[in-house]
């Protein structure tokens, strides 16, 4: 269980009501770590299409901080954000870093070769891939448009699928 007086840094997962661009300014100003992917998509804006930046997970805001930091961020610095909880603890939600950073990649690899799914899938076997673009990452396997693909699934949170992976392109993970 984590004190106030823990230094480590975590990632912690926040919500928001569609503050993030906001917020990610805010917390680059503070030199703060913030991962919110956007996307650009085409929009009709009074007649006219144009090419707006929307974040690709709605109303989420990762952060790698203490969690002194994140009190402070709330409590001094009055952000309009909630963390999310662990279910089993009630203590604010950390994610993996190894989880983090493969969900990092996904996103940034390629917004058009990932799909944001629904956090509801049936568990399937542990894999990692060991060849191809996405060679490192771990997840479960699972079908997505009768497709075989990855899911990094970060817990209570969301979950990301690869595009169609060859199964000679995975191994199980025990």
């Amino acid at each position: 269980m984590l004190k106030l007086s823990d230094n480590e840094l975590h990632w912690y997962v926040a919500n928001t009501c569609r503050q993030e661009k906001k917020i990610k300014q805010r917390l680059d100003s503070m030199g703060i770590e913030n991962f919110i992917p956007f996307q650009q998509i085409a929009r009709k804006i009074h007649g006219v299409d144009k090419l707006i930046e929307v974040p690709v997970i709605p109303n989420l805001v990762f952060i790698h901080t203490t969690l002194k930091t994140c009190m402070s961020l709330i409590q001094e610095y009055a952000f309009d954000m909630r963390y999310l909880r662990d279910r089993e603890t009630g203590n604010f939600l950390i994610v993996p870093d190894k989880q983090m950073n493969d969900f990092m990649f996904l996103l940034d690899f390629s917004k058009e070769m990932v799909e944001v799914v629904n956090e509801n899938l049936k568990k399937g076997d542990k894999v990692r891939v060991i060849k191809g673009d996405f060679a490192g990452i771990e997840g479960e396997l699972i079908r997505v448009k009768g497709h075989k693909r990855v899911v990094v699934r970060l817990e209570g949170v969301v979950s990301l699928a690869t595009a169609y992976i060859p199964g000679s392109f995975l191994e199980k993970i025990e």
